[in-house]
C-alpha cells in the first residue's frame, strides 16, 4: 500500500503529529496534488484550536499550498489541467456553485466556502485532494515556496488594494510590516501609489524604504498616526494589515475626505470608530477577505511581472510544530513555509 506523510493535530491545540496515511484517490471534480510547499498562516490557529464551527479532528492545517497536479479525478480532464501542472490552492479552496453568492459570481463569498484545513485536509502534508475550481496556475518565474504564501497572504493584500478606491498617484498607507504588510507595501508601490508604511519603531524605516515605501510613520514616536497622515495630505486608502483594533482605529482620522479603510488584519476586539467620524469625514470602512483562484493567478502573475516576493523562512515538514509556534509567537520574519523536499 502506497503511503504519504501528513502532519495532524488530534485535538484542540494539541501537539502536531507526523504520521502516514494511505494515498487517497481524487473523486469527481477533484485532483490530487503533490505538495512541494505550504505556508504557515496565522489563520491556521483558528483550525488548530478548534475555534471555528465544523472543525473536526484529527485536523490537518494548511491553506497556502503549492505543488504539482499528480492525478486528475473524473470530470476534470476537460478543465484545462494536466498531470505535472504547477498549481496553488489558497484560502479559496473551492465553492459550492449553487448558493446565492455563487450564482451571482461572488465565489469568495460562498456560504459553504471550502477552506483547506477546514472543509478538507490541508497542505501540511505531502499530498492534498482539492476541488478543481480551487486551482491557480503558478507562473514559471515563481518558486514554490513563494507561490504558497501568495495564495492567501499575497492575494488578500493585492485584492485589497486593487479593489480599493485608490488610483495611481493617490496616498495609500499600509498599517503593519509583518507577513501581510511587507507584501502590501511592495504591491502599493508597484501599483503607482504614493506609499506610506506604518509600523512600530524607528528601526523599521530603512526596511520600509527597501520595500518601496515613500514615507514611514513610526507609531511609537509620540505623534499620533492620524496627525502624521494628515501632514502628508491624508490617505485615500489605509490598508490595515495589523491584527490590532487599537492600531487600526488610530488611522481613521488620517483618512482624506471620502477616504477608505480596508481591514484585512484579524482581531476580535471592536474598532473604536464613532458614527460621527465616518459621517464628518465621509469615510468608508470595508472588510476584505482573500480572493478566488483566478485572483490568486492574477496576484502571482503581477508578482512575477514586478519582481514582488514574500520574505520566507523554509523548514521541512517534520518541523511543522516549530514553524507554527514561531509564527504564533510573532517571531517569524515574515512567512514560515513548510517544504516536502
Amino acid at each position: 500500500m502506497s503511503t504519504y506523510r501528513v502532519v495532524q493535530v488530534t485535538g484542540p491545540n494539541g501537539p502536531f503529529e507526523l504520521t502516514e496515511r494511505a494515498v487517497p484517490q481524487p473523486g469527481f471534480g477533484q485532483v490530487r496534488i503533490a505538495v512541494e510547499a505550504c505556508g504557515v498562516c496565522h489563520s491556521d490557529a483558528l483550525f488548530v484550536s478548534g475555534g471555528l464551527p465544523g472543525v473536526s479532528f484529527p485536523e490537518v492545517p494548511g491553506h497556502e499550498i503549492a505543488g504539482r497536479v499528480e492525478e486528475l479525478g473524473e470530470g476534470t480532464r476537460d478543465r484545462g489541467w494536466q498531470v505535472g501542472d504547477r498549481v496553488a490552492v489558497g484560502w479559496f479552496g473551492g465553492s459550492c456553485g449553487h448558493c446565492k453568492p455563487c450564482r451571482e459570481g461572488d465565489f469568495i463569498a460562498c456560504r459553504a466556502l471550502k477552506v483547506p484545513g477546514w472543509a478538507y485536509d490541508g497542505g501540511f502534508a505531502e499530498k492534498v485532494i482539492a476541488p478543481v475550481d480551487a486551482l491557480a496556475r503558478i507562473p514559471d518565474a515563481l518558486a514554490m515556496a513563494d507561490a504558497g504564501p501568495m495564495a492567501c497572504a499575497g492575494v488578500t493584500v493585492f485584492n485589497g488594494l486593487r479593489r480599493s478606491s485608490a488610483r495611481p498617484g493617490d496616498l495609500v498607507a499600509v498599517l503593519g510590516l509583518g507577513g501581510l504588510g511587507h507584501l502590501g507595501v511592495q504591491y502599493a508601490a508597484a501599483m503607482g501609489f504614493e506609499t506610506v508604511a506604518i509600523a512600530r519603531g524607528p528601526e523599521k524605516a530603512d526596511f520600509a524604504q527597501q520595500l518601496g515605501a515613500h514615507h514611514y510613520i513610526d507609531s511609537t514616536s509620540g505623534t499620533p498616526v492620524a496627525e502624521a497622515l494628515l501632514s502628508l495630505g491624508g490617505a485615500r486608502v489605509v490598508l490595515a494589515t495589523a491584527g490590532s483594533s487599537e492600531a487600526v482605529t488610530s488611522t481613521v482620522d488620517g483618512l482624506a475626505p471620502r477616504g477608505e479603510l480596508v481591514v484585512i488584519g484579524v482581531d476580535t476586539a471592536p474598532l473604536g470608530i464613532t458614527p460621527a467620524q465616518l459621517i464628518m469625514g465621509i469615510h468608508v470602512v470595508r472588510g476584505h477577505a482573500s480572493g478566488t483562484s483566478q485572483d490568486v493567478e492574477d496576484t502571482m502573475a503581477f508578482s512575477a511581472l514586478r519582481g514582488i516576493r514574500p520574505l520566507t523562512e523554509t523548514v521541512t515538514l517534520d518541523r511543522a510544530e516549530e514553524a507554527y509556534q514561531k509564527m504564533l509567537a510573532g517571531k517569524a520574519r515574515f512567512r514560515m513555509v513548510l517544504t516536502t523536499g
